[in-house]
């Protein structure tokens, strides 16, 4: 029987010890991956999501806490299970004067993969048209395609990126979004870390959110975004009127770029008829959600902790 989740860690703990004394850099982190999906693992800057992967990969001693990959416990038997892992955390190093095939060619002999995987990877990640270009010729978008297909030449189970779309353009960061999205499609389990909240909502199944160092939540996008609440977006024939009757009902509202924006509204369609009774009518009713970065900055409030480090 296969294991349930594709990573697990319980109370991994990391300090670094320096100069000005000691730096928690990761305090207690729970954190389980399915099999299968794109699972996001989402923080600030500095949250400890680096060190974390790279904990769980054999890079950096934990000082506590324990690891599984594929229900097989790391760093101890990481051999058994490193065949089945394809990661990038740090950026990978290609010949600039080489073309993407070459380097990829070179690398397959290096690791003792077949050659004939080449094409495959190339084509998993929509580079194959421009295979024989020389690898100082590609987009950043591009190279890091070309760092993708690398770490899929032994045909992994679990993918590990840090950061994939950083430095990105729009296109770019689209690229590697549907590159990841795929990938999980065909099976695979993408385990990607990131800053940038609102673009991993896009593409993750599932997600975990840590804020210095420690699991905030975990779970599926929508259920998180769930807990969140939701609000409404509303226009109508007398605004101010409008205002005063929700505000009277108790409902929190304000006024924003020529609209009224409502939190917390269990069910949009009780505003109209509210409103109604007062013989005020709709212009508009939108219902508005929450996104990963707004459930985010309500937890770092509700545990006392800043929302400092980049989260954008």
């Amino acid at each position: 029987m296969g294991a349930e989740f594709a990573v697990c860690t319980t109370g991994l703990r990391k300090v670094y010890r320096g100069r000005r004394g000691r730096h928690v850099a990761v305090q207690g982190l729970d954190l389980n991956v399915p099999v299968g999906g794109v699972h996001g693992f989402l923080g600030p800057n500095g949250s400890g999501k680096t060190t974390s992967l790279r904990m769980l990969l054999g890079l950096i001693r934990a000082d506590g806490g324990t690891m599984e990959i594929f229900g097989r416990s790391v760093p101890d038997h990481l051999p058994e299970v490193i065949s089945r892992v394809g990661a990038i955390v740090e950026s990978p190093k290609f010949f600039p004067a080489f073309s993407g095939r070459q380097n990829l060619s070179l690398l397959a002999d290096a690791i003792g993969a077949d050659r004939r995987a080449v094409d495959r990877v190339l084509e998993e990640t929509s580079l194959k048209e421009r295979a024989g270009d020389p690898f100082k010729s590609y987009s950043l978008g591009m190279k890091q395609r070309l760092a993708i297909a690398a770490t899929l030449l032994k045909s992994p189970e679990l993918l590990i990126f840090d950061e994939p779309t950083n430095g990105l353009d729009p296109a770019g960061i689209h690229e590697i979004r549907r590159t990841m999205r795929s990938l999980a499609d065909e099976g695979r389990t993408v385990l990607v870390s990131s800053h940038i909240l609102s673009e991993i909502q896009q593409v993750a199944d599932t997600v975990s959110i840590i804020g210095q160092g420690r699991l905030l939540a975990e779970g599926s996008v929508a259920e998180l975004m769930a807990q969140g609440g939701g609000g409404a977006t509303v226009r109508t024939t007398d605004d101010e009127k409008a205002r005063e009757v929700l505000a009277g009902a108790g409902l929190p509202v304000r006024t924003e770029h020529g609209h009224l924006a409502l939190e917390d509204v269990a069910d949009p369609a009780v505003i109209s008829e509210m409103l109604a009774a007062h013989r005020i009518w709709l212009r508009e009713l939108r219902p508005t959600g929450h996104d990963l970065e707004s459930v985010f900055l309500e937890l770092t409030r509700s545990e006392g902790l800043e929302a400092t480090g980049g989260v954008r």
